[in-house]
């Protein structure tokens, strides 16, 4: 009896391919999905320190306020923005559009761009209305 899987072809790996942004951009979409997890769990932690009491809700606020908490909500807000924008892009080909490469790499490109952009203007908004 031969062994089968000798004969066998090896399946590619993915160092043989080129990475373009299309494939990068869904790469991100599945890690910003992640991110999601951990920041949702942050807000909801945010909202519990609201429903317990003044001292525990100033205790949270200061940690979000400070330098690495600003940080990490900076990144969830561009992680749920992408995130927001990477399912658009889905949507739209769950339509049947946008599957030629070119079309489809300037609508990568324009999900990273459109991220950091709504990201940066939601900020600006934030800071513009405190008090």
């Amino acid at each position: 009896m031969t062994n089968v899987t000798q004969n066998r072809p090896l399946s590619p790996h993915l160092s043989i391919y080129k990475q373009i942004p299309t494939m990068v951009m869904s790469i991100v979409h599945r890690f910003t999905g992640m991110a999601l997890y951990a920041g949702t769990l942050l807000v909801a932690w945010w909202l519990v320190a609201a429903a317990s009491g003044e001292a525990y809700f100033d205790w949270v606020n200061g940690i979000f306020g400070s330098i690495l908490g600003r940080l990490v909500l900076l990144g969830y807000t561009w992680a749920l923005v992408h995130h927001m924008l990477g399912g658009i892009r889905h949507f739209i080909w769950d339509t049947g559009r946008g599957f030629d490469p070119q079309t489809s790499t300037k609508m990568a490109w324009a999900t990273l761009a459109g991220s950091i952009i709504l990201t940066v203007l939601i900020w600006i908004a934030g800071y513009a209305t405190r008090f």
